[in-house]
């Protein structure tokens, strides 16, 4: 399987209630127009994450498909064209960040009823080799996130290799992906140990500090 995930600030003059109303009713249906779509998830930002900053961004969308002949079979579609043009509706154009991934499964788990979405947007030292950062981010990164009691399930999506040929640097290495029951456990998770070993092997590997949104998940496809 593979994933197309998308991350995006919404358009200029358009209230969080438009944006998300918009992406979640009118935008949806454009997209599941798409034909091979196996899953197609929105994380919309929680509105408190609005109150003393400006989040990283405002949504983000993961779409899945079997393979990557599948995502070759919507090149030029019409129904891929008509998601392109409605973006220009809800979405800052120039604030649009893509990348095809794969997913490694960390701690598995149900996502929890009514919980809430962590998502990390995660870049790789400078000086990192793709192969080596990709490894150590499951082999060493993603045990020790894993022992944070509070995550209910952690998935790393990582940008496919194809994305570094002939020196080629995506947008983002990957996404961090977790869930919790709420905020408050997301608030109890920040002060125990195990967060801080995770927090602090993140300055091994990843241009820290990483930018994150905590969000509500919605499940258009499954």
């Amino acid at each position: 399987m593979v994933k197309v995930i998308s991350v995006f600030r919404r358009k200029e003059g358009m209230s969080v209630d438009e944006f998300q109303s918009y992406w979640r009713n009118q935008h949806a249906e454009i997209v599941c127009r798409m034909p091979g779509i196996r899953r197609y998830v929105q994380s919309h930002t929680l509105i408190s994450g609005y109150r003393n900053r400006t989040p990283a961004c405002d949504g983000v969308a993961e779409l899945t498909f079997d393979n990557s002949d599948a995502l070759r079979a919507l090149a030029d579609s019409a129904s891929l064209n008509d998601t392109r043009a409605d973006h220009a509706k809800f979405m800052d154009l120039s604030s649009y960040k893509e990348i095809v991934t794969e997913d490694a499964v960390i701690k598995h788990g149900e996502v929890p009823l009514d919980g809430v979405k962590n998502i990390e947007l995660v870049v790789k030292k400078a000086t990192m080799e793709p192969e080596y950062f990709h490894r150590y981010w499951i082999d060493v990164h993603g045990p020790l996130a894993a022992s944070i009691g509070q995550i209910k399930r952690y998935v790393q999506s990582h940008t496919r290799m194809s994305a570094y040929a002939s020196g080629g640097v995506p947008v983002l290495d990957g996404v961090a992906l977790t869930w919790f029951s709420d905020t408050d456990s997301m608030r109890a998770a920040a002060v125990g140990e195990a967060y801080a070993r995770t927090r602090a092997d993140e300055d091994n590997f990843v241009s820290a500090p990483l930018d994150f949104v905590i969000t509500k998940e919605h499940v258009v496809v499954s």
